[in-house]
């Protein structure tokens, strides 16, 4: 089916549906059972993305170059996947997979050899995002990878903006990264989490995303305290980015393993903190769900 000038395949259950764009393997729709939506419509007047796929970095690099072997390579922020085309593998009523293939256009930014599966699928109201990535060259390749899907705010459920809180599953005492031009500071800010719960107060993005680098928390619940929300569960994803921008009627929950690299890094990429390392023929697998509330 079409979602604007995006090929899309929908997936869903009598209580979730999902459409996800071959352009990107990008989560474009998700709605309850009654039609109503969950996820950003991608309003550039605010962000035009919806949940791009974040693969080989998550973040940014200093000057959006990497260095491999001595060579740089270009890379803008978040790097290839989330504008790569990916062809459908397996596709059913409630479940895809997709695929991305190191090509020769991948290479010019990303000199490694790599398969990227996406597989989606929803069991009642959960919707379950698997990354899977696979070193298909000959040597060790580093890679970060993340999700970065934006809900919507309000949820369609009445609630105020206002009112809607992000409520971790364990305190969260410890300071977070400071971001300065989309890189990673050394300097470290109090964590804006208050017990268990983060207020979405009207200046908590002025300085950019809130970044945890160690949460301990594996799952969150966004949403009003009263009311239909959201619980985001990422059990091997070891950082947490939370984003949106000031005014904006959306916020970004991000898995991630991996993050952008330090102020004043420069290294060659396998070296930049935050990076996985595959050797030849190993693949890792990053995953998270969403599920929605009973009503």
């Amino acid at each position: 089916m079409a979602d604007g000038d995006a090929e899309t395949i929908r997936i869903g259950t009598a209580r979730l549906t999902a459409e996800i764009a071959l352009r990107g393997a990008e989560l474009v729709r998700l709605r309850d059972e009654a039609g109503r939506d969950l996820l950003w419509d991608g309003n550039p007047a605010f962000w035009s993305g919806r949940s791009p796929i974040l693969f080989p970095i998550v973040g940014r690099l200093k000057d959006d170059r990497s260095s491999v072997d001595g060579a740089s390579y270009p890379m803008r922020q978040h790097g290839i996947a989330r504008t790569a085309a990916f062809s459908p593998v397996e596709t059913g009523a409630d479940a895809c997979r997709l695929r991305l293939t190191a090509d020769e256009a991948t290479r010019r930014a990303y000199p490694f050899d790599f398969t990227l599966d996406l597989d989606y699928r929803i069991e009642g109201a959960t919707l379950t995002l698997a990354g899977t990535v696979r070193n298909a060259g000959a040597v060790a390749m580093p890679a970060s990878f993340g999700f970065h899907p934006a809900f919507r705010r309000p949820l369609p459920y009445g609630a105020d903006p206002a009112d809607h809180v992000v409520t971790f599953a364990a305190d969260e005492p410890e300071p977070i990264a400071a971001v300065e031009g989309g890189l990673l500071s050394e300097r470290r800010e109090p964590s804006p989490v208050r017990g268990r719960r983060l207020d979405l107060g009207p200046h908590l993005f002025d300085a950019d995303a809130l970044v945890f680098l160690a949460p301990r928390s594996r799952s969150v619940h966004y949403g009003p305290p009263v009311g239909r929300g959201l619980r985001v569960d990422f059990p091997d994803m070891p950082q947490l980015g939370i984003w949106s921008k000031p005014g904006a009627p959306f916020l970004c929950i991000e898995p991630w393993s991996g993050y952008a690299s330090p102020v004043g890094f420069d290294g060659p990429l396998a070296e930049k903190p935050g990076m996985t390392i595959l050797a030849p023929g190993e693949a890792r697998v990053f995953s998270m769900s969403v599920t929605l509330d009973a009503p």
